[in-house]
């Protein structure tokens, strides 16, 4: 599969109604193809299956640099998997997106795959670390986004707690960031948290959360 193939198929499911709704619903100012979610996820699974690292790093990197929406997307689905031999080149590619996220949509997807290669290699989040006070608002959510799979262990480990606490420790510093979407990522991870560590949840609202906008705080302790 070449890089050119796989625009192909993606243009050739575009659907110019559906195009027009998603621009304006995004807003971001992009080329946008109007494909479900659903569809693109198929199209890049079945990019995936028997295609070497390197090629999929090439296609995903082709697929990102079109600046398309959906294309951005398949670039993040068609990295998003739990274990990859070698997966630096992948880590790689993904971390150099974060600077430039500019929509939730594209920012999520692409944080999905990269949070599987933090899963697989911790020590990247010394990298993530220096996102949290990057000019960028998509990017300091991004810190926030990538770690979340540490909000859902049933079974931690001692190193996992201790991520909590470090991620925790990041998030305090963005409590008096009133962007909604900071606050959004702020409570999302609270709440995950919450269902898993209570006792973490309910002492960060008791303490750095009470900084919270009200909303977020409220979102927060949705199943406290």
């Amino acid at each position: 599969m070449s890089p050119a193939d796989a625009l192909a198929q993606l243009q050739a499911l575009a659907d110019p109604a559906r195009a027009r709704d998603s621009a304006a619903y995004h807003k971001a100012p992009r080329v946008y193809l109007g494909i479900k979610v659903p569809d693109i996820t198929a199209l890049a699974t079945s990019w995936r299956d028997g295609t070497a690292t390197a090629q999929r790093v090439a296609v995903a990197d082709y697929l990102w640099r079109t600046d398309i929406h959906e294309a951005r997307i398949a670039a993040a689905k068609l990295l998003a998997q739990a274990r990859i031999p070698d997966d630096e080149a992948v880590w790689r590619l993904i971390a150099s997106w974060v600077p430039g996220f500019d929509a939730w949509a594209i920012a999520d997807h692409a944080s999905d795959a990269g949070g599987r290669r933090l899963v697989a290699n911790p020590a990247r989040l010394d990298e993530v670390e220096t996102w949290v006070t990057h000019d960028n608002m998509w990017t300091r959510r991004a810190a926030l986004v990538l770690t979340l799979p540490w909000t859902k262990q049933n079974f931690p480990t001692a190193a996992d707690l201790a991520i909590r606490t470090r991620v925790l420790g990041w998030a305090a510093q963005m409590t008096t960031d009133r962007d909604w979407f900071i606050q959004k990522a702020i409570a999302w991870w609270l709440r995950d948290l919450s269902r898993h560590d209570p006792r973490r949840s309910h002492d960060f609202l008791a303490g750095p959360g009470q900084t919270l906008k009200s909303w977020a705080r409220k979102e927060a302790a949705k199943y406290h």
